[in-house]
């Protein structure tokens, strides 16, 4: 029973507990926050680019696909760079 106790109290706490504000992160926090949008940010735009310049016939799937897929955080401009791009024999 307390430890049924115990549980429904953490609980309660993790409900009632709010996200912190910009002003309320640490500066590592705030560093961190930057960084990973950045990085996204970046990869996203490599991805929507090499969409573009690359002819259909060396990308698997449609290109209207993957520009969707490539919206998804980290996960779709990884998967397309990784699972998209036809490589050549020459380059492996």
């Amino acid at each position: 029973m307390v430890n049924k106790r115990a549980q429904f109290m953490a609980n309660k706490r993790r409900r009632n507990a709010r996200k912190k504000t910009w002003k309320e992160l640490s500066p590592m926090a705030k560093f961190g926050t930057i960084t990973a949008a950045i990085v996204q940010l970046s990869l996203l735009f490599a991805a929507q680019r090499d969409i573009s310049r690359r002819p259909a016939d060396q990308i698997r799937g449609g290109k209207t696909l993957w520009r969707l897929a490539t919206l998804v955080n980290f996960v779709g401009p990884g998967s397309y760079f990784t699972f998209g791009v036809k490589r050549s024999l020459a380059a492996k």
